[in-house]
């Protein structure tokens, strides 16, 4: 386990190369890929991740038409979670490991799909778009703060390259309600935010008791094991984190606020203009542990005034029982259709809905997650200002047809890694105050944590492994 004795002497923000203060502009190696474009104006995609949520967001790139599915990457490859995707696309070039792909077939793909676990969103995609390829990441984008901090950076210096966050509901219903709303003034001097993910996650069962990682165990036929683990330190292969486990384990995943979090708060961050925080809060952390996420956690995350807008409390609550009070003539927390199960466990509307509540200082809105849309409460409120709300367009397009309509030079992303990057890394400050217990002081200017020497270590965590250093050089 590393101390915070070790921390620091090895992974601190002046280790060599890896300070954010001296982070160096980014140059794309290769040229614009923009003369590949497959047959009828499709781009050519590569997916690394097949199985599970890849597998899904394959299917749904497949559907919009404007895809050839050219390459197929997963560290297990043949596992019965990447059956599908292998018969679906049988003329689909195979590959275990990603930096491969790239190398052998680098000019035949315009595109690349990152649906792996968040601690190895980053090198597939700093190598991506170092070989000048568009590439859709799924949310979080990065697991640390200085690693989104290099892909935000990477991006704005190759505008060529598309980027796109899988936060799917920034192409849905409540992306364009919130911004119609906050252009008429009907969402205006936002005070306060409750957000709230209370279903039952993996990592709840394992206990607030452990004392170490667990032991190793068989490799999977065929499995990569190091290519799996990218950059992280390393660990023995075990059930616990492979497939899907990885998200409760403070090394490889960013816990349900990582997972939820950018579903339930991005349009509130994104239109609220609320940057990054200069305070985050343990308000309650039930089950704390040096290796797996609480059972429960209320993070109180709190933004300055931003020119006219007032400061903003956003109060986040994860945990089964964790549920956050709601203002009367609050109504009914209905399934939304549009919200997908939990892996790992099951929503429960007995007790509320993942969503959020919006405070401001005349109206309180109700929100849910992903794309669904925000109601004014209470009702007889609601039927006070139906006249006067504006007009909401619809989307032109889903979240994947857009990432390949802005490859293709038709649209823009409508969740680029300039936008998206910053909301990852306010997870990634709540995740260090989640396993460290403790508040931190953020300078929003020199984005340091000011008050407490070890969390601003771990704004970029420790070094990377052996081996895979040169993403961080790219």
């Amino acid at each position: 386990m590393i101390t915070r004795r070790t921390f620091l002497k090895t992974g601190g923000m002046a280790t060599a190369g890896l300070a954010l203060g001296g982070l160096n502009t980014f140059t794309s190696t290769a040229a614009s890929t923009s003369g590949i474009m497959g047959a009828n104006d499709k781009v050519n995609l590569a997916c690394v991740g097949i199985g599970n949520r890849g597998a899904e967001i394959i299917n749904d790139f497949s559907q919009t038409g404007l895809a050839n599915i050219v390459a197929l990457c997963d560290v297990d490859l043949g596992a019965p979670h990447t059956q599908a995707m292998l018969n679906k696309f049988p003329n689909a070039k195979r590959f275990k490991d990603f930096r491969e792909m790239f190398d052998k077939i680098g000019n035949e793909f315009d595109a690349v799909s990152v649906a792996i676990p968040d601690f190895a969103h980053f090198p597939v995609a700093m190598l991506a778009i170092s070989m000048g390829k568009h590439v859709y990441v799924e949310k979080p984008m990065a697991r640390t703060f200085y690693e989104a901090e290099l892909m935000i950076a990477a991006a704005k210096k190759n505008k060529k390259v598309v980027t796109q966050v899988g936060n799917q509901g920034h192409s849905d219903a409540n992306y364009f309600q919130f911004k119609a709303w906050k252009d008429a003034g009907i969402i205006k001097d936002v005070t306060a935010v409750t957000a709230h993910m209370n279903g039952d996650r993996r990592w709840h069962p394992w206990g607030s008791n452990m004392s170490r990682f667990p032991e190793a165990q068989p490799l999977p036929p065929n499995m990569d094991w190091d290519v799996w683990l990218t950059t992280a330190l390393y660990h023995d292969y075990n059930e616990k984190y492979h497939p899907g486990n990885w998200r409760g384990w403070y090394d490889f995943g960013m816990g349900a606020l990582g997972d939820w979090g950018a579903h339930i708060l991005d349009t509130i961050h994104e239109f609220l203009d609320l940057g990054l925080p200069e305070e985050v809060i343990p308000v309650k952390i039930d089950g704390h542990n040096d290796y797996i996420f609480p059972k429960a956690s209320t993070l109180l995350f709190r933004f300055p005034k931003r020119e006219n807008m007032p400061p903003v409390d956003i109060t986040w609550y994860d945990g089964v029982n964790n549920i956050p009070q709601v203002p009367e003539g609050y109504g009914v927390s209905e399934i939304d259709p549009n919200i997908p199960p939990v892996a790992g466990g099951k929503l429960q509307p007995a007790k509320l809905n993942p969503g959020k509540i919006i405070y401001s200082k005349e109206l309180i809105f109700k929100g849910g997650t992903h794309g669904s849309t925000l109601s004014i409460i209470p009702e007889a409120k609601a039927k006070e200002m139906a006249a006067k709300l504006p007009e909401v367009p619809k989307s032109p397009s889903n979240h994947f047809a857009n990432f390949l309509l802005a490859c293709l030079g038709k649209e823009k992303t409508r969740s680029p890694f300039e936008i998206n990057g910053i909301l990852s890394q306010v997870f990634s400050l709540g995740v260090m105050v989640q396993r460290m217990n403790t508040k931190i002081i953020f300078d929003r200017e020199t984005k340091q944590i000011t008050n407490n020497a070890f969390a601003n270590s771990m704004l970029t965590q420790i070094p990377p492994r052996k081996g895979w250093e040169q993403f961080y050089k790219l």
